[in-house]
């Protein structure tokens, strides 16, 4: 990682591929994952991979698996670092997970999948919180990996020998549920919802129990990052877009939300690569959110 200027937001695959050939210190990851089908992801990493990508598994690797009461609930761990569908694991369990793959401090991370950046976000926020900052998005995903003629391998990977990844102090901050609560409505938090547009307005809701969004909260479908080719737009279009959305909001007052604080993180590293600062990631989202009946919820 020395020889090169670390890539923190997004790269594209020429750039990984002339990462390769220099030999730099690199940890591919793929994210692939389905939600309604939790075992897809790894199915079609089994498939096709880039030779070398190590498999992270959305449920499993990372989110906290949490534990199951007598009932049948299952309830987060009480380590875990945050609430609602895919509660985040505690960092120290997090960076146990980093040494078994053999990721090191000092390696560029490289992370991708098959959904337009939806869930390999998750693991570039992960990364930024754990204090390492040489981490980057692939611009386009597996498609554009394949279409730029890169190389793809079936079946498992070997092994790794364990690595001993050291935590850092955290580069990007997470927002917990009472502090998005204690400023609801204030102008030092700005609220954007990653949903769909008929979620967002309550008029569905495929998922979670409640129907609606936090009250004042903006909505920016994370789909609207991407051009038709499944590439991040350009930053000026990106920074245009976001912009208008906030008026005269200022941008590092955002607080990023969507279900369960996955998708979100497609917003929080648009408007990073167009040039609008790093913002805040409530991660239990919409659905620790309306876990509570006592919160409010609103519906346009």
């Amino acid at each position: 990682m020395s020889t090169h200027t670390p890539y923190t937001t997004l790269i594209q695959p020429a750039e990984l591929m002339a990462l390769q050939r220099a030999g730099a210190r690199l940890m591919v990851f793929d994210c692939s994952f389905e939600l309604s089908n939790p075992a897809a992801g790894e199915e079609q990493y089994h498939q096709a991979h880039i030779p070398g990508a190590v498999y992270a598994h959305l449920d499993r690797d990372l989110s906290d698996e949490g534990v199951v009461d007598p009932a049948g609930r299952r309830h987060p761990h009480p380590d875990a670092a945050s609430g609602g569908r895919h509660p985040l694991p505690g960092r120290e369990k997090f960076a146990m997970w980093l040494c078994s793959v053999g990721f090191a401090n000092d390696m560029q991370a490289v992370v991708y999948d098959r959904q337009g950046a939806n869930y390999c976000g998750r693991l570039w926020w992960m990364l930024k919180w754990m204090g390492h900052e040489a981490v980057a998005v692939l611009d386009g995903g597996l498609a554009a990996w394949r279409a730029a003629g890169g190389a793809l391998r079936g079946g498992e990977e070997p092994s790794r020998f364990q690595s001993n990844f050291a935590i850092g102090a955290p580069l990007r901050e997470l927002v917990t549920t009472a502090r998005v609560q204690e400023r609801l409505g204030q102008p030092e938090q700005t609220v954007l919802d990653a949903r769909g547009a008929a979620r967002y307005r309550g008029e569905v809701e495929p998922i979670d129990p409640v129907a609606g969004h936090i009250p004042g909260a903006l909505n920016r479908p994370f789909s609207d990052n991407l051009g038709p080719d499944g590439r991040f737009k350009s930053p000026a279009q990106l920074r245009e877009e976001f912009e208008a959305l906030l008026g005269s909001r200022d941008s590092a007052t955002v607080v990023h939300q969507c279900g369960s604080g996955v998708s979100a993180v497609s917003n929080l590293l648009a408007m990073e690569h167009a040039g609008l600062g790093r913002t805040a990631l409530y991660a239990g989202s919409w659905s620790e959110w309306c876990s509570d009946p006592a919160r409010p919820v609103e519906k346009s």
